[in-house]
């Protein structure tokens, strides 16, 4: 096996961060409301899973409270970031913090709350759950989408990007 190929037993988490920060994934917020309280964070763990039935899941950190608020309330909602939205990016990332002060509440067609503005946002019932190592991997049934024009926010790197738009027409994948 070339040094390029070979897999270390005890791959520390900073090794794993770093050589998974090479590859560039959108970013997201996840939000719920339990008890009239909402909740949010930041993620960038998130997959179609099917398109029939409509699906889709990300990764939630274990012992978040919004991972438990998200568990709690059996929905949440996965807004997708405009490039624009760095700072509710960072926002939305802080442990510990009221990330909804100051920023006015929209809620989605079930009662849930979406970040105002976003490329997107996707509004889902939990499906099943599967604890991964540090992370719970949510299942989310999907059961409406809003979608407007514009450029996602990337990560990649450790920092945000932006997509390049390379002038041809986008490619629709036939599998």
């Amino acid at each position: 096996m070339s040094p390029a190929t070979e897999i270390e037993a005890g791959v520390e988490p900073l090794t794993m961060r770093r050589t998974m920060g090479r590859f560039a994934t959108g970013v997201a917020v996840v939000t719920t409301e339990v008890d009239g309280e909402p909740h949010g964070m930041t993620v960038n763990s998130l997959t179609s899973v099917s398109l029939d039935p409509p699906m889709l899941l990300v990764c939630l950190t274990t012992g978040a409270r919004t991972t438990e608020a998200v568990t709690a309330a059996g929905r949440f909602a996965v807004s997708i970031l405009s490039a624009r939205q760095e700072q509710i990016a960072l926002r939305f990332a802080r442990r510990g913090e009221n990330h909804f002060e100051g920023l006015p509440l929209i809620y989605g067609d079930h009662s849930i709350p979406v970040v105002p503005d976003a490329l997107a946002h996707v509004e889902c019932t939990v499906d099943r759950q599967l604890v991964a190592g540090d992370h719970l991997v949510v299942f989310g049934a999907v059961q409406r989408v809003c979608d407007r024009d514009g450029e996602p926010l990337a990560f990649a790197g450790g920092r945000f990007a932006d997509v390049a738009v390379r002038g041809h027409e986008p490619v629709h994948w036939i599998f």
